[in-house]
């Protein structure tokens, strides 16, 4: 376990009358009172974002909310979403679906934290068969006032794992271990569970098969479906986390699927880290190429968006500091090979800090939240090469004369339009200029430009400046 461990549409349909215009006219001025009403409730509407309406009739609703990936920010956000919206139709129920590796920690916490306050029980369900509920899902499985697993379904295996660059000692790992033992023995035996049985899939890893923990007393029953869940649980008194009582009412009830809303699906997509690392690459390569070439503005709007929307992702993420350190000791080394002649040493050295550092930047030890080497190396490569490349342009550039305005002028060529004694007319870059030369210069002879005095230019025969 880590230790960071459907909307309601309406049509309307608008007839054109050919009747009498007095009545046509009647209509027309009842139309902004009309839109007036309706605004409102269509902006209500579009606020509601996800989930659905609770049903007519007298049928009871459970809330089907399903967490089948990584427990993280947004998974958190979406389950507690959906915890409140059955507390606010009055459901008779959660079903709170699981199929997780397990995820963070605190994330966890928010989850167990909603499921003991909700007004509405929580009937937690690893299903379908193939599924479990590991690390983190352990912790939520047993949290909830009802815990069933459909067969073929495994829990457990939730001992607190610490990632970071450094070793935190036996005695802070002992407490960490210490702090998540206490805290499955309380959820397990607030809810009636095996407290003792439950402290060793945290201090042991132990894994338990749907069979191991229904003997083991972890969890309430085995079901294959929804149906049948609901027919065994129909009518029976639950035991609160507050310690009072509630008899389910299932019969018949009503399923209703709790969905993400596209914010959330968005978000979902965006807090990969893998994704986040991308985004930020570029970010920074576009940035830096509306830094060099002033007044493009798209790579500027396209770099500031991807910067904000990885370090938005990164934020809702465990982040090692070294890894952060690494990644701009790479950019740095990257800068300086530009710069200096090291046969490519530096960027060599870029290359690693920057592989190594996104390796280590998310800091869990979970697969689906940190990043792959494939992706360290699909985007340290090119990024790499880019710096360098935009780095050397920008300092050739720099380093070029210019060639506009005065200094422009300095050391051209040109061609006396009259005789210089010793001022007169020279020729230069297409223009007529005055000129004023040390010695006399015949017309037509080639001269070359010392100086610019205001609009005067300093001239000499080009055969002295040799």
């Amino acid at each position: 376990m880590a230790h960071r461990f459907a909307r309601s549409s309406s049509r309307t349909r608008h007839r054109s009358a050919l009747g009498h215009l007095p009545s046509a006219i009647s209509r027309l001025y009842r139309l902004p009172f009309l839109l007036f009403c309706l605004i409102p409730s269509a902006y209500c509407l579009l606020l509601s974002g996800g989930g659905s309406a609770a049903p007519s009739g007298s049928r009871p609703v459970v809330v089907d909310v399903d967490l089948d990936d990584m427990v993280q920010p947004v998974s958190a956000e979406f389950v507690v979403r959906g915890i409140r919206h059955a507390n606010q139709v009055d459901a008779q129920a959660v079903l709170l679906r699981l199929n997780t590796p397990g995820g963070l920690e605190s994330s966890m916490r928010e989850i167990i934290t909603a499921i003991i306050q909700s007004r509405v029980p929580v009937i937690t369900y690893v299903a379908p068969s193939g599924s479990r509920a590991a690390s983190a899902g352990f912790f939520i499985l047993l949290s909830g006032d009802v815990a069933v697993m459909a067969p073929g379904t495994h829990a457990g295996a939730a001992h607190p794992v610490i990632m970071g660059a450094y070793d935190i000692g036996k005695t802070m790992e002992a407490k960490i271990e210490n702090d998540a033992a206490a805290y499955i023995r309380s959820i397990a035996d607030r809810r009636g569970r095996n407290a003792k049985l439950a402290e060793e899939g945290v201090r042991n890893s132990r894994s338990f098969t749907e069979k191991e923990a229904l003997e083991g007393h972890l969890i309430d029953s085995l079901a294959n479906t929804t149906e049948d869940l609901f027919a065994e649980f129909d009518g029976k008194t639950v035991k609160r986390f507050d310690g009072s009582t509630l008899t389910l009412r299932l019969r018949n009830a009503a399923v209703e699927p709790y969905v993400m809303t596209a914010r959330e699906r968005f978000l979902f997509y965006i807090v990969d880290p893998n994704i986040a690392f991308l985004l930020g690459a570029l970010g920074v390569i576009f940035l830096y190429v509306e830094f060099t070439h002033p007044g493009m503005v798209a790579p500027g709007v396209v770099g500031a968006i991807a910067l904000v929307l990885a370090l938005f992702a990164f934020h809702l993420l465990p982040i090692n500091y070294t890894g952060v350190i690494l990644i701009i000791l790479a950019l740095v080394l990257f800068a300086l090979e530009a710069t200096v002649t090291s046969h490519g040493v530096l960027a060599a050295g870029g290359m690693v800090a920057m592989v190594f550092g996104a390796l280590i930047l998310v800091d869990s030890p979970m697969p689906g939240v940190r990043i792959r080497l494939s992706t360290a190396l699909g985007v340290t490569l090119p990024l790499a090469l880019i710096t360098v490349i935009l780095l050397r342009l920008a300092i050739a550039a720099h380093k070029r004369k210019s060639v506009t305005g005065a200094a422009g002028m300095i050391d051209a060529v040109g061609v006396a339009q009259t005789d210089l004694e010793p001022s007169g007319k020279v020729f230069v870059h297409g223009e007529i200029w005055d000129a004023l030369s040390p010695g006399k210069v015949a017309k037509g002879s080639r001269v070359r430009i010392r100086a610019v005095q205001g609009l005067t230019l300093v001239v000499e025969p080009e055969s002295e400046s040799r």
